[in-house]
């Protein structure tokens, strides 16, 4: 999943491409203008089993339960205990913030910094200016000289 991209063609295009394991389910929410929540159900898993890295623009989200199902005898598993991975493309300057697990839900925000604003206020003043810009020291340039050529028929 591609966040932060503003070419929506592009990345519905590279998401179709990518694998289509649905698991674990998760949603990707707008929390304010410029900050995205992802959220994972990752069910049965606890902290020790989830793992949240960064590398380059990728966020990568695995998980791998150990297997405490000795002496247990399920007669149906419904709640998978598989280990998976997940990643999702970030756009440049999107910042990861905090990430928590609540419930059996894995929430990562995501931050979008807003550029600064630069205003500089250019003073006007009436007539000249009373202090002459300052010289600047370009390099010596040498001069041309223009050459005519007449010709004769």
């Amino acid at each position: 999943m591609f966040l932060g991209f503003d070419h929506l063609e592009q990345m519905l295009e590279r998401a179709s491409k990518g694998t289509a394991d649905g698991y674990p389910p998760y949603n990707i929410e707008q929390i304010s203008p410029t900050a995205l929540r992802i959220t994972l159900a990752v069910a049965g898993f606890v902290m020790e089993d989830l793992q949240i890295t960064q590398e380059d623009n990728q966020l990568v989200i695995r998980g791998r339960q150990t297997d405490d199902s000795q002496g247990r005898v399920f007669l149906h598993r419904g709640i998978a205990a598989r280990q998976f991975q997940k990643a999702f493309v970030l756009a440049e300057g999107i910042e990861v913030g905090n990430a928590w697990l609540d419930n059996g839900l894995l929430h990562i925000d995501l931050l979008r910094p807003q550029p600064e604003v630069r205003v500089r206020r250019i003073e006007i003043t009436q007539g000249r200016a009373s202090a002459p810009p300052a010289e600047i020291d370009l390099p010596k340039v040498r001069a041309q000289r223009v050459v005519r050529v007449i010709e004769e028929d």
